[in-house]
This record gives structure tokens, sequence and C-alpha cells, in this order.
């Protein structure tokens, strides 16, 4: 009797995992749609949101403390465990695969921010003059965290045997501008859950969802998700914002962070009585449901997956040209594009013509439902697969050579 082939074994090298965050949602819907063919082992402090019949989890202890040490526990640690797997257990992997600087010996790398890129943007936000002194410690932290991070970018982003793989095509120019490092690379654009987000979802949740939220129906309601709230751009939209002190508009903020520094940004632009923070929900599209458009001026952002769901939903969003969604948006047809994230006079315009007009709302809302309706995540599932396959054919072409040099 013939036995079956055993699947190609592939370990996942991520901190976390859940649908809460940008980048892990996308893992956590690839290994959804990998599972069937790959035999999935994950290294991880933590998962939720996917169904543990499709992998098996390697759980990393989490250290407590600042995030830099954190990080440099979590990374040196993941490395400790799959070696002791590797030679105790016997556990050997056809491909090593980390969302991002994770590990060093990583198969494929897909790319989801350029922490030098980001670092470069909010270099001056960053800097202690321009900041009361006691958040200096906070700062402080943070720029050390940035740089060891882009160090380790370094080490992982110049080698050659790495395959990387990009959700955005601008990605590729900030590879080659920060690390040297040229395509072709593999592009595989995120999809999304059309059961949860389309127009008529968003239709039926509407009313309760502004209810819960107290936006009333003379307000124009403008939504943000995100958890990194500079590299989301937030201080240009509240500069936005206090511009636009004479339209009824309500902004809600979506993230898990809590950050003094963000605090007193809103107070200094007296706009508490328009800005609302809420945390994450497993049913995002409640949020999307409330909101009459999206916006995210984003510093630096890879993807930026909340637009495109906000675009399956059929809301009218305004996002920046540094996110990667930029990409698959016609400007002025199916969403508006801010050339320059920084430039709140230019933002403050955008939001003001919607506001204003609701035929523009609605054609921008239409004709961006219709656009989003290509991207799903079976399609996503495939393009990935077929990447881990060229490594793995890739791999097994190269061991002999190996071989013969070893001997």
């Amino acid at each position: 009797m013939n036995q079956a082939k055993p699947k190609p074994r592939v370990a996942v090298v991520s901190p976390f995992l859940n649908k809460s965050y940008g980048t892990e949602r996308i893992v956590v819907e690839w290994i959804s749609q990998l599972a069937a063919e790959f035999d999935i082992h994950v290294y991880s402090q933590d998962v939720e949101d996917l169904d543990p019949k499709l992998f098996t989890w390697h759980r990393i202890s989490k250290l407590p403390g600042p995030h830099l040490f954190n990080f440099l526990w979590w990374f040196t640690s993941n490395q400790v465990r799959r070696a002791w797997d590797r030679r105790v257990r016997g556990l050997r992997y056809d491909i090593v695969f980390s969302p991002g600087a994770n590990c060093f010996d990583a198969d494929a790398v897909s790319i989801h921010i350029i922490f030098a890129e980001f670092l470069r943007r909010v270099r001056d936000e960053l800097r202690l003059t321009r900041n009361p002194v006691h958040l200096w410690p906070r700062l402080l932290h943070r720029r050390t965290y940035y740089r060891v991070v882009i160090f380790v970018e370094r080490r992982i982003y110049t080698n050659p045997r790495t395959q990387l793989i990009l959700t955005s095509g601008r990605t590729a120019e900030e590879l080659e501008r920060f690390y040297g490092r040229k395509g072709p690379f593999p592009l595989v654009i995120a999809g999304l859950d059309h059961a949860a987000f389309n127009p008529e979802r968003r239709a039926l949740l509407r009313g309760e969802a502004r209810r819960s939220l107290g936006i009333a129906d003379d307000q124009f309601s403008l939504l943000l998700i995100g958890n990194d709230w500079r590299k989301k751009g937030l201080p240009t939209l509240l500069d936005s914002l206090a511009q636009l002190s004479d339209l009824p508009l309500r902004l809600l903020v979506v993230t898990r962070e809590s950050d003094p520094a963000l605090e007193v940004l809103v107070r200094e632009r007296m706009l508490s009585e328009m800005v609302n923070f809420y945390p994450p929900r497993k049913d995002v599209e409640f949020y999307y449901a409330a909101a009459d458009a999206y916006v995210g001026p984003s510093l630096e952002d890879t993807f930026a997956l909340p637009a495109v769901e906000s675009m399956a939903c059929g809301l009218p969003v305004i996002i920046s040209s540094r996110a990667g969604a930029a990409d698959v948006f016609t400007d002025g047809t199916d969403g508006l594009i801010l050339e320059d994230p920084t430039d709140s006079a230019e933002l403050a315009a955008m939001i003001r013509c919607l506001c204003g007009n609701p035929d523009l709302c609605r054609r921008l809302g239409q004709k961006a439902s219709v656009t989003a309706r290509q991207y799903t995540w079976e399609r996503n599932g495939r393009d990935v697969a077929a990447v881990f396959e060229e490594i793995i054919r890739r791999k097994a072409s190269s061991a002999p050579d190996r071989l013969a040099q070893e001997t």
C-alpha cells in the first residue's frame, strides 16, 4: 500500500498571533489557508483566533517588563527553542517563515514595515527637546528599540538566502535604499473576509453601532484603526481636525495603546469632545458600520489592512501615499490619496470635501467595494503556497551542491 507523502513542515515564528493586529491577522489567515498543504508549527508567545487543529503550538514564554527587553528575550529564546527541537526532538523544517525580523535563520520573511524608513519619518517627534521631561524615559526606550530592530533588519534583509515576500510594491524601493537589497520579490497583497466586510452587512449593523457609540444622526464619523498611533499618522489627523471645528465631526480611534503623549496631543488641540478611543473588537466590522469615512494618513504602513476592509464595506477612504494599500486605489475614483502624510491642511480639505458631499461619499464607497472584491484570502493562500513551494524546490536543488562542498 502506498503511503501518503508527508506534508512539507513549516515553522512560523511570530511573537503573537491574533486578528486584532494587521500583520498578525494576515498571518492567521495565511495559516488557515496553508494548513491543508503544509504541516504548520507555530513558535509564539501567544496565539488567538486560530483553530488549534490547524497547527502545533510551541509556546515561548514572555518576559515581563519594557518592550525592548521582551523583544530581545523573544528573539533569543525562539531561536534556542527551535535549535533544541531540532537537535533533541529531531524536528526539522522544510521552511522557517517569519512575518518581519524575528529570527536570523528564516528561509522566508514577509515584510510589513521597514523600521529604517519609519524612524526617518518620526525622528523629529522623538527628539527630547520637543517633548516634556516626564516623557523622556519613554522616548529613550522607543528610540533604543527602533535602533535595535533596524540592526536586526539589516542582518536579515541583506542575507541573499532569505526570500523576502512583499505585501506592497513600494517596499522594494525602501529595501534597496536602506539595505541595498534588490529584487525581484514576490508580491502577495492581503485578502479580505467578504462575508464580514460588505456594504449589506455594514447597512445592517449601522443603526445599532452608532447608537451604541453615541453618534448623533447629524455627526460625520471618521474612523482610524491602528496600534502604533505615530506610524498611523494620528498627529496629522488631529491637526487637521483642529482646523475643522465648524463641522459636526467625530473621530473614532480603535487601538490597544494607552499613551500619555497621545492624551496630551488631544488636550492641546482642544479635541476632547470630538475624539474618542475604543478597544479592538473581534467583530471589527462594527466600527466600520458606525463610520462615515475611514482616514489613514500613515507615515509608514506596508499595507494598511483596515483601509481595504473599509473599502469592502463601501466606506469612502482617505489614505496616505505611504501606505501600501494605496497601490489598490485610483485617486478620486475609489478613494482619496494624501500624497504628503504630514500635510494636515490638505487632509483637512479632503475631510471637508467628504463631509459636505454625500453624493461623493456614496460614489467613492460603491466603487471601492467593487475594487475590494478581487482580494480574497483564498487567492492570498495560493500565492503564499506558490512562494513556499518554490523555496522548497530551490533548497532541494542546492542540497547536492552543499553536500559536495562538505565532502
